[in-house]
């Protein structure tokens, strides 16, 4: 952290100690870069701190770059309520509780010594408090500068991107799909890069988020494909389904094997952060000698060529610092297209964009438990609450927004439905009792999107294509979920308030080998696409989307970069000309490690 002798610029998310705070980098294109978020369910969290040294000293006018997060609801009490301790003294204001948008909110001025200073992020609430930067100026009649990209890196000090290798494949996205597609181009002999914007892999199905995996695998016409989503997504209720119908496999008296010794992974969403098996995850790709991992890294740039992608820049979601990927094809398994988009990709949304979920559970304790009132939330009554201990994937928000520019605000009003429906629980008199041993134990902080941007290939696969059970000769993975749809529950006495809850509509069909050539651009000549950005109408992607028939796409998309690194060839060719090729890949499934 460069600082002069004038003034000091700090990220917050670049803090020597986050304390409690969690690294929110949802809101990127709103915010500028990522922020602190204390995500404390009602109760404080530990402080951030960090340390800067002064050439001399100085005067200094403190801005902190916030905001509060309830004022769009129209809110006067501010719930995410902070103070910001410079030497262990806390600053004049109170910071998160003056302007609706990211803003800059002046502090007052401080004195501070020559030599070493340290400043701390204080959370008063536990409810959701933010701050993305710090600014101290000598200059205490001057504005606070405008976050522009361009003054961020000179005020860091950050120099061109470090240039990180040229690699076979550049896998974007950790999901599922992209974990699938990485590992199984790189047992196929390509090098691969795998690009993650969080700092642990799994996507939808990660700890942070908890959805479970769903669809089945190993289907006909390549009933070999699936077998990495054994290695790679452990057991649990889906799995369980399976298990139940042919009993005596040995694949099925294992899964009940484990489940019987871990009950708790019965659950499908909203369970234990074990039952997400995070460490199986990044274990699997540490485990592959072609492969390259960079964790916690959001790319922000994407560099073509002649309809080509050449390189992609990503950016350290902590410190900031920059790297250069070079590749000669690239996956975009990001689920809002994020590469694609970049690249120049076609793309398309719906006006009818399903929504963003913020799963939660409580928890039994052995006495009572407290939590605050929450006059900021929702305002539920005894007929309006919903007196449940489990909220799962129908606790969700934002249903025809658009999933990438106003996420932070689906996912902070998924947050005001939920503690403000377990706040009515835990106070109001009808209900107190019943509610007084349970635990807010876990809210979901970062959202589990279904639909946002979709990639256009050469096979737009849509709803009648599916229910006529149209065969293409490039058929692949199969898709076996229903046609499931996701409409806003309109909350009779809520009228007043948006949807924070969903019901699913579901057509049936059969089981469905999508086109492979849903799965790469149109108009990228080198890059594919695996997950809920493949190339399907709103319609489609409500059987496409579930993880476990991602895991699958990105088997096949791994098997058609290996055929593009040794022939040489586009994503295109391998239909045109080595579709064989293709298929015979699929048939013998990914090799084992």
């Amino acid at each position: 952290m460069p600082v002069s002798s004038q003034s000091v610029f700090l990220e917050a998310e670049a803090f020597d100690n986050t304390g409690g705070w969690t690294n929110d980098n949802q809101s990127v294109a709103q915010a500028g870069s990522p922020c602190l978020i204390a995500h404390g369910l009602g109760e404080p969290v530990a402080d951030a701190s960090t340390n800067f040294e002064l050439p001399s000293a100085g005067t200094y006018r403190l801005w902190v770059h916030t905001r509060d997060w309830t004022r769009p609801w129209g809110r006067t009490e501010s719930p995410g309520r902070f103070e910001v301790l410079v030497n262990g003294k806390a600053a004049d204001a109170v910071f998160g509780t003056q302007s609706a948008e990211w803003a800059w909110q002046d502090g007052g001025t401080v004195d501070l010594p020559k030599g070493s200073n340290s400043i701390a992020l204080h959370d008063l609430t536990g409810f959701d408090g933010r701050c993305d930067a710090i600014y101290l100026t000598r200059n205490i009649s001057a504005a606070a500068p405008e976050l522009t990209p361009s003054f961020r890196r000179k005020a860091l000090g950050l120099s061109r991107p470090e240039k990180a290798g040229k690699y076979d494949l550049v896998v974007v996205g950790g999901g599922i799909a992209g974990i699938c597609t990485a590992i199984t181009a790189a047992r196929l002999g390509c090098t691969v890069a795998l690009v993650q914007d969080r700092p642990v892999l799994g996507g939808n199905n990660s700890s942070e988020v908890r959805v479970g995996l769903s669809g089945l695998i190993y289907q006909d016409p390549y009933p070999k494909l699936g077998a990495l989503m054994d290695e790679i997504g452990g057991v649990g209720h889906w799995t369980l389904r399976e298990a139940e119908k042919d009993p005596e496999s040995p694949r099925s008296k294992r899964i009940m094997k484990v489940l019987e010794e871990h009950p708790e992974k019965r659950i499908h969403n909203a369970g234990p952060a074990s039952n997400y098996e995070d460490d199986m995850k990044l274990n699997a790709v540490l485990a592959e000698p072609n492969l390259t991992l960079f964790l916690g890294k959001q790319v922000i740039a994407a560099k073509t060529r002649h309809k080509k992608i050449i390189s992609v820049t990503a950016k350290d979601i902590s410190t900031g610092e920059e790297i250069l990927i070079k590749g000669k094809n690239f996956a975009d398994c990001t689920g809002d297209a994020n590469l694609g988009f970049l690249a120049g990709a076609d793309w398309e949304t719906d006006s009818h964009t399903m929504g963003t979920s913020v799963q939660w559970y409580a928890s039994e304790t052995d006495s009572p438990k407290d939590f605050p009132e929450c006059p900021w939330a929702i305002a539920f009554s005894d007929s309006t609450c919903i007196p449940i201990i489990h909220g799962e994937w129908d606790w969700e928000t934002g249903i025809g927004r658009d999933q990438v520019a106003d996420i932070e605000h689906i996912r902070d009003h998924g947050l005001r439905a939920v503690l403000g429906n377990w706040s009515y629980l835990k106070n109001s008199p009808s209900f107190r009792e019943e509610f007084a041993n349970r635990r807010l134990e876990w809210v979901a902080c970062i959202g589990g999107k279904r639909e946002s941007r979709r990639l256009l290939g050469d096979v737009i696969l849509g709803e009648q294509d599916i229910l006529e059970n149209v065969q293409y000769e490039d058929g692949s993975f199969t898709a076996t979920w229903g046609m499931d749809l996701h409409y806003p529950r309109l909350e009779p006495g809520l009228e007043g308030e948006e949807p924070f809850r969903a019901i699913s509509k579901v057509k049936r069909h059969k089981g469905y080998a999508v086109p492979y050539r849903c799965l790469y651009s149109r108009n990228i000549d080198n890059l594919f696409m695996a997950g809920r950005d493949i190339s399907v109408t709103h319609a489609a992607l409500g059987t496409i989307r579930v993880m476990r028939t991602c895991g699958m796409m990105g088997e096949v998309v791994g098997m058609a970069a290996s055929i593009c690194n040794g022939r040489k060839c586009s994503p295109r060719d391998v239909y045109q000309t080595y579709l064989a090729e293709l298929k015979d890949l699929m048939n013998a499934g990914v090799p084992a490690r």
